[in-house]
């Protein structure tokens, strides 16, 4: 599933790159931003975490002259008198104008790094309100976004990756150049797919999956434990026999109607329905009086 949407079969809406400090995923990110340049997509990389130089290391020379950067790593948060992005021009109106002003008539791919630098800073809520924007076409046609998963607090990173179409988890690998890739992607119809799979980057930035991550039989911390037996060691039995289900399956239960019953009830004979009541002897009913019995 890995080199599908790498190799931007299903371009479009959101993708999420979610990390952690065990494993960073900014290799991974430039390996899709060196993609969708050899597709001769435009790129525009708003970059909080990495300078310009940095993020352009490694990429092809032939084709960086697609790639604009919007600075936002000299000054985040808008100290000086003239800051190139700030974390508070993170929305629609600011980002249409800047990918339009360099952007050629087909709409282009937007690169946010990282969507942590936002989030710290920004309402989440506002943040995946703008995406929300952003998804639903005009000048941006993809966005892909990188999460620090471990930065922010897991209900925050669950609303970012709700509304991504796929969601890359990278994990370390066994291995020093190897990588897991914990992917969910969600199709047009809603449809949820899952895989993992063990990758390497190599020096041009190309994917190589090695293999299914259930094959190399890794336990994963994610992995839910086999649940206890509530019932192991107790005093006494909580469980039935087949003897005894068979006899508690034959007990015919008191409110429990019977076919024969149902049918009475249901087809009446002539007199139904009325209460007859014969005093007897001990009854000491006056007709002149009916009330003699109370004490009034």
């Amino acid at each position: 599933m890995l080199p599908e949407i790498w190799q931007g079969t299903d371009a479009g809406g959101l993708l999420v790159i979610q990390d952690s400090a065990s494993y960073s995923g900014r290799h991974l990110l430039k390996s899709f931003i060196n993609a969708a340049l050899t597709r001769e997509e435009d790129i525009h990389v708003i970059g909080f975490d990495v300078s310009e130089d940095e993020l352009r290391n490694g990429l092809k020379e032939s084709t960086t002259q697609r790639l604009h950067f919007h600075n936002a790593f000299t000054d985040p948060l808008g100290w000086t008198d003239h800051p190139a992005f700030t974390v508070r021009q993170f929305n629609l109106e600011e980002i249409t104008h800047l990918v339009k002003q360099t952007s050629h008539a087909k709409a282009a791919t937007l690169v946010i790094d990282s969507l942590s630098w936002i989030l710290r800073h920004v309402s989440p809520s506002i943040v995946c309100k703008t995406l929300q924007q952003l998804k639903k076409g005009g000048a941006v046609r993809t966005i892909i976004g990188l999460l620090h998963a471990d930065m922010h607090q897991r209900g925050t990173v669950g609303s970012v990756c709700h509304l991504a179409t796929s969601v890359i988890t990278v994990v370390p690998g066994i291995n020093g150049d190897e990588a897991v890739a914990k992917i969910t992607k969600r199709s047009k119809s809603g449809k949820v797919m899952q895989d993992e799979e063990i990758f390497t980057i190599k020096e041009d930035l190309t994917i190589i999956v090695q293999s299914k991550s259930s094959q190399t039989g890794l336990k994963h911390p994610h992995t839910e434990e086999q649940e206890a037996d509530p019932a192991a060691n107790l005093t006494f039995n909580l469980r039935l026999s087949d003897t005894e289900r068979e006899a508690k399956e034959k007990l015919a239960l008191p409110f429990v109607f019977s076919k024969e019953k149902k049918t009475a009830l249901l087809h009446s004979g002539l007199g139904s329905g009325r209460i007859l009541y014969e005093p007897d002897a001990n009854d000491d009913y006056d007709q002149e009086d009916p009330d003699d019995d109370l004490d009034v």
